[in-house]
């Protein structure tokens, strides 16, 4: 059995661009782009995908990956990755925003803690959501659907073409958009709520100035969020499940 260098290069070829296209969508996702992963762990699980779905999928160009168009492949690979991979972090981007909306609202906006996927202090009622929110995208075996969905796109956007998606700048920015949206609702019933509260305390101000309002008023508002939190409860999973699945369909819509 004799095994020519094009056959070794096809064969490297057919699960290097998948692997580069998985690895950066890893790297940019939230759960599995988390600091807590380790990297080792992150990308062995890339490898192991693109040895698996290497089969199914349309074959890649027998082209050297060091060459100027292997490189430019590769490059090419990296950026789609990277933008479906943010698709979904805007996702729970959009989790913390509503949570920080509430968190100011309430009064608790100085009460921070570290988010331990992404690194940086957030407000503890981010913090309650973003756990709450990756429960609920596991629950709904989103991990599962992201990996079928990357590999729809390649036989949306194969692994031959060196040029990026048109409509790859685009959709990203408008994506943004809908995510600020959709922070938006989850946090309004809180938020409306709370403005109201706040609106009490004025006129009980205006009607009785000797009342020490901060001192009253700071707890009640905390108080008034923290009921308003659980009473939206039942409105964060439609909302939080609409985005996802908004969010898949965008991915795919990436490649027109």
């Amino acid at each position: 059995m004799t095994v020519t260098l094009d056959q070794i290069l096809a064969m490297v070829n057919s699960v290097f661009w998948p692997f580069v296209r998985i690895g950066a969508m890893f790297a940019a996702a939230p759960i599995l782009g988390a600091r807590s992963l380790p990297v080792q762990y992150r990308v062995l699980a890339a490898l192991l995908i693109a040895w698996i779905i290497t089969p199914l999928i349309p074959a890649s160009p027998a082209i050297q990956a060091l060459s100027g168009e292997g490189m430019l492949i590769t490059a090419t690979q990296v950026v789609v990755g990277v933008a479906m991979g943010f698709i979904l972090q805007m996702v729970f981007g959009a989790i913390v925003v509503a949570g920080q909306t509430m968190a100011t609202s309430m009064g608790l906006g100085f009460a921070a803690a570290v988010d331990p996927q992404n690194g940086v202090q957030v407000p503890v009622v981010s913090q309650y959501f973003l756990i709450l929110a990756t429960l609920v995208f596991l629950a709904l075996n989103g991990h599962l659907i992201l990996i079928e969905t990357i590999v729809e796109s390649f036989f949306l956007f194969p692994v031959g073409v060196a040029t990026i998606p048109e409509n790859l700048p685009m959709q990203t920015v408008l994506w943004i958009s809908e995510t600020f949206q959709g922070a938006l609702l989850i946090a309004l019933p809180a938020v409306a709520a709370i403005l109201l509260v706040n609106l009490a305390f004025g006129v009980m101000t205006r009607a009785a100035p000797q009342l020490n309002i901060f001192a009253v008023g700071f707890p009640v508002t905390i108080l008034a969020g923290f009921i308003m939190m659980m009473l939206s409860l039942p409105v964060f999973l439609p909302r939080f499940s609409d985005l996802l699945e908004r969010s898949f369909v965008q991915m795919l819509g990436l490649f027109g």
